[in-house]
């Protein structure tokens, strides 16, 4: 049996099963060997497909496939619900009804599939990644009515399990009856026992959502009325407050402060003006020693060269007929110079 062949069985083939094969024959002339060219291969009885079916289960839960961490809630309220079965059977319209019954409103999109036959699994897996595609979809269901274990075997095969698993969007398995059970129903995030009891599991009633509305609502109206008189409290409480029924409470102790502070102010100007006054006195009566008025008084003169007004310091700066303004305590001199002598060192 050739690979590409092999691909499409429902089951790994193991030693001692009986098996139907359709093949063709072939006869090489050489060696005399007669070879069977297996196109299809089935089990050979009903028991075989449930062995089928466990073979795929064991592999695809030794995968983690059917892990509970990886399985997601079921939103509440869903703003659109996909639907992945037939578009011909009772099904949809069973899941129509209870949906219509329970809440009016709701947003529906069929993907419509084969549901049954060698076709089937690949349509299926087909209409799941198209409502992937779509970012409206909030849940999908994939249904199918009952059967027999032939008919439902579509759900039993591995490219819907994966299918399943790797959508973003969280599934719920409602194939066949209750006492069914499908490889898809353990990929799913929820299995429902029938798709009448999916359409319930997706959607509320809406009447039930009006009356959590409205216990919720009057919930929320008593909690703020509660806070609403809490604080109205507070604000009576803060009206009766000795700084609101008396104001300039705020600022007598701050007007005190003031008091004290420009009191401290005035001390501080004082006292360093005192300071100040004390060293500039000091400076002055140092100024005083060292001007050269006291020098006057004490009978010395400052001698002033009568063409340029200098301070003569030295013989070597005036001659004989040169003018001079002698500066004494109480006066000015203006002499002339009649000569000029050295002092002997």
């Amino acid at each position: 049996m050739f690979r590409n062949a092999a691909q499409g069985l429902a089951f790994e083939p193991t030693d001692g099963q009986r098996v139907i094969v359709y093949a063709k024959a072939s006869l090489y002339d050489r060696d005399g060997k007669f070879q069977l060219y297996v196109n299809t291969m089935k089990m050979d009885g009903l028991g075989d497909l449930f062995l089928a079916f466990e073979q795929l289960k064991n592999k695809l839960y030794e995968e983690g496939l059917f892990d509970t961490a990886h399985k997601r809630a079921i939103p509440y309220l869903p703003r659109r619900i996909g639907v992945v079965t037939s578009s011909s059977g009772a099904v949809i319209r069973d899941i129509l009804h209870v949906l219509g019954r329970r809440f009016p409103d709701f947003n529906l999109v069929l993907s419509p599939t084969v549901v049954q036959g060698p076709t089937a699994a690949r349509s299926i897996v087909d209409s799941i990644v198209e409502l992937n595609r779509r970012d409206d979809i909030d849940v999908i269901i994939v249904a199918r009515g009952g059967g027999s274990i032939e008919d439902l075997w579509c759900f039993n095969e591995e490219k819907v399990a994966r299918a399943v698993y790797a959508s973003k969007v969280p599934i719920i398995s409602a194939v066949g009856h209750e006492t069914d059970y499908t490889i898809c129903d353990f990929a799913a995030d929820l299995r429902a026992p029938t798709p009448s009891a999916a359409a319930e599991l997706v959607m509320p009633i809406e009447n039930e959502c009006l009356d959590r509305i409205r216990s919720q609502t009057g919930k929320l109206t008593k909690r703020i009325e509660s806070r609403l008189d809490y604080e109205k409290l507070k604000l009576d409480h803060l009206r009766q407050h000795r700084f609101f029924l008396h104001p300039e409470h705020l600022y007598d102790h701050k007007r005190e402060e003031i008091d004290f502070l420009k009191e401290t102010l005035f001390q501080n100007f004082n006292r360093t003006l005192d300071q100040n006054k004390m060293i500039l006195d000091s400076f002055i009566h140092q100024l005083d020693g060292l001007s050269p008025l006291k020098v006057l008084q004490r009978g010395y003169a400052v001698p002033q060269n009568k063409r340029n007004s200098a301070i003569v310091r030295s013989v070597d700066e005036i001659g004989k007929g040169d003018g001079l303004i002698v500066r004494i305590t109480d006066g000015e001199l203006d002499c002339s110079v009649l000569s000029v002598k050295r002092n002997s060192i």
